[in-house]
């Protein structure tokens, strides 16, 4: 089996980064990766398909907003805070800040 495909730091696009955090699904794996733990795809999106958890990984992945490895037939995810900050300051910060506890962007004041 094929490795998972992830872009270098200096591989990482603005455009990429943020079409990946532009759904609301992934915006809520983001948030619960933000607390620093690994996490697999059932525990993170029980309440969604696994074809398309797979889908949001994969933008996820591509995007370069999170790392994948294998370990057996577990697929753990952790959050490219370091990297997503070293090239794009402040970015993940105020996405974060952006988010209800639920993981869903809060509504823009008047």
């Amino acid at each position: 089996m094929k490795g998972f495909v992830h872009p270098g730091r200096e591989d990482l696009r603005i455009d990429s980064v943020l079409e990946a955090l532009a759904n609301p699904i992934r915006l809520r794996i983001v948030k619960r990766l933000a607390g620093g733990e690994e996490l697999t795809c059932s525990t993170t999106l029980p309440d969604v398909s696994p074809s398309t958890a797979s889908h949001h990984w994969r933008v996820l992945r591509e995007g370069g907003v999170l790392w994948a490895r294998r370990e057996g037939r577990i697929i753990l995810h952790t959050l490219r805070r370091e990297d997503l900050d070293a090239r794009f300051p402040g970015l993940l910060d105020s996405v974060l800040a952006a988010l209800d506890d639920s993981g869903s962007l809060t509504p823009a004041l008047p």
